[in-house]
């Protein structure tokens, strides 16, 4: 028996079988891991992410401040509102590649000038300048029924999404929080002259449309996005803003959406078609906040103007330029009526297609 164990052939033969038992288990255990489904990136929405538990009373004080700690640190990055927009739809995680449509205001803010003001800073004091000012800038968006999406470098996008409100309620959310954002760079510019620094101003552009919000990015990196026509025009609105020398430039459909006619003072700016766009815009410029004198004037020549706006469309050159040197005399100085007087005087020294609309292509 010894002799048939120690035969060549006999180990050769226990040999090849203990090889194919252990290659048989490693196959075994790869068609298992093949098997497992690949699964995105979630977020749970459960109660305790947005909100501390309130069980302190129970004994459960380490854990509440560990949840509260944690539910704080996760709405740095993911604004709470953002979430709650997916949870009300009965959606209880936020995991890569969730979508949904909605309509809400969009508004974009961002710091005149701000290449010229940061080349005079150090890379330090930079980024203390802009903390300093998103700190005062983040209050009168989150009073005023919004959250801020983003933050791109000087500029704010904020979202206004009145939960259980109408789309009106959207819309004067957001014409109040531009309100109170430019009472905020008052004061923020008074403490600036104190510490010794120079004054800053802030244009601002709203519309108001149906967006896409989700979520994209890839396993390790997920972030949360809104996308769509009206996001692209109140970027627009808002790059249009230093042209027109305005503080706050919205849309007619903001403003109708808004029933804000009769609720804030206002004016017509021009009839335009913004970059990526085919359809013209009708922008307007919100005067609420300025001061008593140079709101008397605008409103004083805000027929005139839209009257030369009118004839400008119909081609009819002189009549438009009449209208808009009438209005120069009851508002001196107000450089959208040069504006205007400029862009007659180029058209009509051009050859327009016959389509022409009116809209001046900015």
């Amino acid at each position: 028996m010894t002799e048939l164990f120690s035969h060549p052939v006999t180990l050769l033969l226990i040999a090849t079988c203990v090889f194919l038992a252990v290659l048989v288990l490693i196959l075994a255990n790869l068609l298992r891991q093949a098997r497992v489904a690949y699964h995105r990136p979630v977020v749970r929405l459960e109660s305790h992410t947005f909100q501390a538990p309130q069980d302190y009373a129970a004994g459960h004080h380490s854990q509440s401040e560990q949840a509260a700690r944690i539910s704080k640190t996760f709405e740095k990055f993911v604004p709470r509102q953002f979430a709650e927009h997916f949870a009300k739809h009965g959606l209880d995680t936020l995991e890569l590649g969730r979508a949904d449509e909605d309509e809400v205001a969009i508004l974009f803010c961002d710091i005149r000038g701000f290449t010229g003001l940061s080349e005079r800073m150090s890379p330090q004091e930079l980024m203390n300048f802009l903390n300093s000012y998103f700190m005062r800038m983040n209050e009168p968006v989150h009073t005023n029924g919004g959250f801020i999406d983003k933050f791109i470098g000087d500029a704010i996008m904020a979202l206004f999404d009145h939960p259980g409100g109408s789309n009106k309620d959207k819309a004067r959310d957001s014409i109040k929080a531009a309100l109170a954002l430019r009472k905020a760079v008052l004061q923020y510019n008074q403490h600036r002259s104190n510490s010794g620094y120079p004054p800053i101003n802030i244009g601002i552009g709203i519309h108001f449309g149906p967006v896409i919000l989700g979520t994209v990015g890839s396993e390790d990196r997920m972030d949360t996005t809104v996308i769509g026509d009206s996001v692209n025009i109140a970027y627009r609105l808002e790059s249009l803003a230093p042209q027109y020398e305005a503080d706050i430039l919205v849309s007619a459909q903001l403003l109708d959406t808004a029933e804000a006619r009769s609720q804030y003072e206002y004016r017509l700016m021009d009839w335009v078609r913004v970059k990526g766009k085919k359809k013209p815009v009708e922008i307007y410029e919100i005067i609420a906040h300025q001061n008593d004198d140079i709101k008397k004037q605008k409103l004083a020549c805000a027929p005139l103007l839209e009257k030369g706006i009118t004839h400008r469309r119909a081609r009819e050159w002189d009549e438009a330029i009449a209208c808009f040197v009438e209005a120069s005399h009851l508002s001196p100085g107000d450089t959208l009526l040069n504006h205007h007087i400029e862009q007659c005087q180029l058209l009509r020294r051009q050859v327009l297609p016959k389509d022409w609309d009116g809209a001046l292509n900015l």
